[in-house]
């Protein structure tokens, strides 16, 4: 069973000095792909070898422009939530140019949008939805690095590709049921208020979403290549 785990992480708690630091240096610099957030969704995902490790998955995201996202991916949306991935969504003729052999790694949103368990905490319905029309049509491209469902307390283990939900039946009933209650959502009515939108236009490629099949980031040995040798000097 799937269940929201939020691991404390361990070590020495933040220094006065610390924070005093932090914020001299917060007024100084600038924070140019951080100030560019402008979204914050709400999915669930599961990891692509094994759909009963599911997550709550908060994402911050930003445009590289009209057909590229990324987004900073969070186990919350509180001060101290932790940094457990990234993702890119792209849109669906970017997808179509991809190889073969990377389309595997990309998932569809269309049923996730559509069904309503994807949503934009305390968005107002009508400009949430406008919003996820063209979430809609997206595919996406998901790494985890902390295993918070496992309980980890640091981000251990090899990063790994996950997937999103593309039928009913998927999701865990208690974690979809946890996550209406706190953020005051209702999958099943959104779910009637979405049923105009309209998926990829020329429907989810059949190598999306793992081509069907699991996957599993794995860790293999090979030789290093060594680093170039040097140019030989010709004038001192």
């Amino acid at each position: 069973m799937s269940t929201t785990r939020h691991p404390e992480v361990p070590g020495e708690p933040t220094r006065k000095t610390t924070a005093l630091l932090e914020t001299a240096t917060a007024t100084i610099q600038g924070f140019g792909p951080i100030n560019k957030i402008h979204q914050h969704l709400c999915a669930f995902h599961f990891y692509g070898h094994d759909m009963t490790r599911q997550v709550e998955a908060h994402h911050f995201c930003g445009h590289q422009n009209e057909e590229v996202r990324q987004c900073l991916m969070y186990d919350g949306p509180e001060e101290d939530a932790k940094l457990i991935g990234l993702e890119y969504l792209i849109s669906e003729n970017l997808f179509m140019t991809l190889p073969d052999a990377e389309k595997p790694l990309w998932h569809s949103h269309e049923f996730e949008v559509k069904s309503g368990v994807l949503f934009m905490p305390r968005m107002p319905g009508a400009l949430e939805r406008q919003n996820l029309e063209k979430v809609c049509k997206t595919y996406g491209k998901t790494i985890h690095f902390w295993q918070v469902d496992r309980g980890d307390n640091l981000p251990l283990g090899l990063p790994q590709i996950m997937m999103s939900l593309t039928r009913d039946g998927q999701l865990d009933e208690n974690l979809a049921s946890d996550c209406e209650k706190r953020f005051g959502v209702n999958f099943a009515k959104e779910r009637e208020n979405r049923g105009y939108m309209k998926g990829p236009e020329h429907g989810i490629h059949p190598l999306a979403n793992g081509a069907g099949k699991g996957l599993q980031t794995k860790l293999r040995e090979v030789d290093c290549k060594p680093a170039a040798e040097p140019v030989p000097r010709i004038f001192a």
